[in-house]
């Protein structure tokens, strides 16, 4: 077992101590970065670099040659466990992710096959062993999964959505239907994250991206359930260290005090929520992730600066000492000057030595 030489970020997860505030990014992986770029060129496709063991090393890697992140996440997408059941992911320029089939009926749901993550989904537990191994310790790896209520969202729209027309009719009008893929939806993810577990993943995040789009009752019936659910069955240690559970509902802050009752080790939070707010409404009993703008990355040094030490203010001003990880309230974009997360990354570590030195 290598030994982790830098684990601030899995100390803050659990609340233990930490000698400067920990940071890493939402898709810190991505087209911002030149060398990204030119690796999904020689890749061909954004799938065919997600299923290339060596490619999704790569770019996992190339953002912790540009800046001193404390974690780094696997590279994939949160719809490979659609693929694998079958609904053919596909790729449109300026569209997004898209499926060659649909779920609209119980009939379509009851055809869906159970998933065996550590075979279907192969390439993704290569990229991890390959990953973990390259970093060597450098720091912890954060395997990730879409939320059932997130991955259904688009099986069901076929793609990305603004209006969620065809999940939100299913949600209301066959309540019965969603509750089943839901439910099958959890049982493919907790076979998909122990599977990344078991490959090396140090941490795990689930990524409820819509769940913001749902009505406050029904964001605990059709989301967060199963997200609970996902979380109970899930290895929480391997080689003698917990593996921490980090939950991020975009659009979620206001559930804050209901999220708690999941079981994670801690919620990240968009960039809505005032995090002497939500330190304050957790108390203690959670970790908290987050929380800045990624607009503000378009700003000058200053003004990225200023942002980020009103944020981390905002972290520390109930005293505490840890249980707080630096992070973007979502992924970084593709239109970012590469300079500007240095900025970014160096404050964090520089200025919460005024609180935690």
């Amino acid at each position: 077992m290598t030994t982790l030489k830098n684990d601030r970020f899995i100390r803050a997860l659990l609340r233990e101590p930490v000698d400067t505030t920990p940071v890493w990014m939402m898709r810190q992986a991505g087209r911002y970065l030149p060398e990204y770029r030119e690796t999904r060129g020689q890749a061909g496709d954004f799938l065919s670099l997600c299923k290339n063991a060596e490619f999704a090393c790569e770019v996992t890697l190339q953002p912790l040659r540009r800046y001193e992140l404390d974690a780094a996440i696997l590279f994939s997408d949160i719809l490979t466990v659609p693929d694998a059941l079958g609904l053919g992911l596909y790729f449109e320029t300026g569209e997004g992710p898209k499926f060659h089939k649909t779920i609209r009926t119980e009939q379509d749901v009851a055809n869906l096959p159970k998933l065996n993550a550590k075979s279907d989904l192969a390439y993704v537990m290569n990229a991890v062993s390959t990953i973990r191994s390259a970093l060597n310790g450098q720091v912890p790896l954060i395997g990730f999964s879409g939320s059932p209520w997130t991955l259904a969202t688009y099986m069901v729209e076929g793609g990305s959505s603004k209006e969620f027309r065809f999940i939100k009719q299913m949600m209301y009008a066959q309540p019965e239907v969603l509750h089943t893929l839901l439910d099958h939806l959890a049982d493919s993810v907790i076979d998909y994250l122990n599977a990344q577990i078991d490959a090396g993943a140090q941490a795990i995040q689930i990524f409820d991206s819509w769940g913001g789009a749902l009505a406050h009752r029904e964001y605990v019936e059709f989301s967060m359930n199963y997200m609970t659910k996902i979380i109970a069955g899930l290895q929480r240690e391997k080689d003698g260290r917990r593996i921490p559970i980090i939950v991020f509902t975009k659009g979620g802050g206001q559930w804050l005090e209901t999220i708690l009752t999941t079981g994670a080790d801690a919620v990240g939070l968009d960039w809505t929520t005032p995090l002497y707010t939500a330190r304050d409404v957790v108390a203690g009993r959670v970790a908290l992730q987050g929380n800045l703008d990624p607009a503000v990355l378009y700003g000058s040094a200053a003004s990225i600066e200023k942002a980020v030490k009103a944020m981390l203010d905002d972290a520390y001003a109930n005293g505490e000492k840890t249980g707080y990880v630096a992070n973007l309230g979502h992924g970084i974009t593709q239109w970012v000057d590469p300079a500007q997360p240095k900025i970014f990354v160096d404050t964090v570590h520089e200025y919460s030595s005024k609180y935690l030195g």
